[in-house]
């Protein structure tokens, strides 16, 4: 089976940082886009940026010049630094990747992680 476990989230002041992690494990063949979502209470998911398998990358305009999404293909690991954070970057944090697996063969399957919490609070 395949699964993504997001880590690094916590409560940080306004102005810090925090650095999220996902690592992709199990049958996998490949590894294609891979994304980080947030969901604030009350509101919908929303794409927060993404990173194809030729590391080009794009961000949501309300983080553009704060996060950077980076991967590492040999530990099949996405990344998420996020520096001047703000309070309205309170949410839950997911990470998301396409990919394909032994289980599924040539099928393109989009995977999810169960999600880590970040605060930003005073």
């Amino acid at each position: 089976q395949v699964q993504l476990v997001e880590s690094g989230g916590g409560l940080v002041q306004p102005g810090g940082s925090l650095r999220l992690s996902c690592a992709a494990s199990g049958s996998i063949l490949n590894i294609y886009t891979m994304r980080w979502y947030r969901q604030a209470p009350g509101e919908q998911r929303e794409l927060v940026a993404g990173i194809t398998s030729g590391d080009t990358t794009n961000y949501a305009e309300p983080v553009k010049g704060r996060f950077t999404i980076s991967r590492d293909k040999a530990k099949n690991t996405v990344y998420l630094q996020m520096n001047s954070l703000k309070p309205e970057d309170t949410a839950v944090y997911y990470c998301n990747a396409d990919l394909k697996a032994v289980a599924t063969g040539a099928l393109l399957v989009h995977y999810w992680g169960q999600g880590t919490q970040v605060t930003v609070s005073s």
